[in-house]
């Protein structure tokens, strides 16, 4: 589909009316889409190397910026120390990346970025990581307002703000630290309830470890991945480690730079954040929806080693050590603490806890992307459309809510808006988020788990089989 663009001084254009594929509220972004096949994409940058592979010679293509991600506030520049190893999606305005990764990025245009309360943003721009709470006269550098209050980036980070502001330590980390503690404290209990020989106290144990184990491995392994734990960087590289090396069974570099700089810098960007990496093709829409999501607890670590190249020695020692010692924890807590006599009992129920979630752990990350508009490289909208077209909701479950957090379930468009929150902060503001979209006619896309279900499984092929058409949003480039 194509909109042309008549030059006229004076002459207001009335925005055209958008049509989003894939989506259930219609789209009035202000904004024509149109889509054309991904093999008609013109060539995009190459993504930086990950962590620990060094830096870029000067002058070789280089990953520019997301949208915003340069602090500049009345001509004044901003840089400091970033978060976990040096791959927190907020890349220095002068070209090389925080923390000694060795990425070296070239800056886009600068405009309004998001990052309120993150960690990393705000490190990234000579702030402390205080969650969004800076000190006077910082608030719009933490925004990164570079367009003036009049964007809507800027507009919608100064409502934010305010809400962030009024709240307590409690509000933006204390609840969900309850909820991680919590888990860890069930811990004893579920591996007691496996000694007995009734049904229902050994289902109620492999229930309890099950969620226990998600909801370390996920909930917070991703609030770890965006410093969203604490005020501390210090302490924020230490649950990074415990989360998603000891807990998931993953390299924390490795995965805060592929879920951080890749997938929050560029959402839905085909051939960088566009969620390619869960499509399995050669798989056929039951296997893969149903049965393949068993094996998540065996292709992680797998996975995870495969990617220990890209990082140094000593990170490598480390995630190695640490993911062994996650593992043979579980193992000899299931023979001495749950009374498990044979070793294969006890790996069959290891991957049993492990993959008791498995399934809506897959089913989540392609349903709130994979299917909606996903953009070529050269010519991505800016933040606020990319985010408010390419990220879905949905609708609030009190398991998942608990496993998963409320960022990556019901929140995930403000998550998306605002890396940085915990998940009782996403909750918090989503009714000035929600409202905010729609006052500005931007999309604000929900849809509930059974309809996305039934989506995929209707067009399993189209959606992840087939390279997705691009999207373009004429009229906001």
């Amino acid at each position: 589909m194509a909109a042309n663009k008549t030059p006229g001084a004076g002459n207001e254009r009335p925005p055209p009316r958008c049509i989003t594929p894939n989506i259930q509220p219609p789209n009035r972004a202000g904004a024509m889409l149109a889509s054309s096949p991904a093999s008609a994409t013109p060539p995009f940058p190459e993504p930086p190397p990950p962590p620990g592979t060094g830096a870029q010679r000067r002058g070789e293509p280089a990953m520019p910026l997301e949208d915003g991600e340069v602090a500049r506030w009345r001509g004044r520049h901003a840089r400091g120390a970033t978060g976990l190893g040096g791959t927190r999606g907020e890349p220095h305005e002068d070209g090389t990346a925080p923390s000694g990764s060795g990425m070296e990025v070239t800056a886009e245009e600068p405009q309004l970025g998001p990052a309120l309360g993150d960690g990393d943003a705000a490190a990234g721009r000579g702030e402390d990581a205080r969650g969004g709470l800076q000190p006077a006269g910082k608030e719009l550098e933490q925004f990164g307002v570079l367009g003036g209050e009049e964007s809507l980036m800027a507009e919608l980070s100064e409502r934010v703000q305010k809400v962030v502001k009024s709240s307590s330590w409690w509000e933006r980390h204390g609840v969900d630290a309850s909820i991680l503690a919590c888990s860890l404290l069930a811990l004893p209990a579920g591996f007691l309830c496996l000694r007995s020989a009734r049904a229902v106290p050994f289902l109620a144990g492999i229930l309890t470890l099950g969620v226990v184990h998600h909801t370390l491995a996920v909930k917070g392994s991703h609030l770890a991945s965006h410093n969203a734990l604490t005020e501390s960087k210090s302490w924020g590289k230490v649950w990074a480690v415990f989360f998603i090396e000891l807990c998931s069974a993953f390299t924390a570099e490795q995965a805060t730079y592929n879920h951080v700089k890749l997938h929050h810098g560029y959402t839905n960007v085909i051939g960088l954040g566009d969620s390619s990496t869960w499509k399995l093709p050669f798989l056929n829409r039951y296997i893969y929806m149903f049965v393949a999501p068993l094996a998540v607890p065996i292709i992680t670590p797998l996975v995870a080693l495969g990617l220990l190249r890209n990082v140094g020695l000593k990170v490598a020692v480390r995630t190695v050590c640490c993911m062994s010692l996650g593992f043979y924890c579980h193992y000899w807590l299931l023979l001495h603490a749950s009374g498990f006599q044979s070793p294969w009992s006890a790996l069959l129920c290891m991957l049993l806890t492990r993959s008791l979630l498995a399934h809506p752990y897959i089913h989540v990350n392609i349903f709130q992307h994979i299917g909606l508009p996903m953009f070529a490289a050269d010519r991505k909208p800016k933040r606020i459309h990319l985010m408010s077209q390419g990220v879905l909701n949905l609708p609030r479950n009190a398991l998942l809510d608990w496993a998963f957090g409320h960022s990556l379930i019901s929140c995930h468009v403000e998550h998306h808006l605002f890396p940085g929150l915990s998940d009782n902060m996403c909750l918090k503001i989503k009714p000035v988020v929600s409202r905010y979209l729609r006052e500005k006619q931007l999309p604000y896309n929900e849809d509930t788990y059974g309809a996305r279900l039934r989506l995929f499984l209707r067009q399993y092929e189209e959606l992840m089989v087939h390279a997705p058409p691009i999207t373009e949003l004429v009229g906001i480039q």
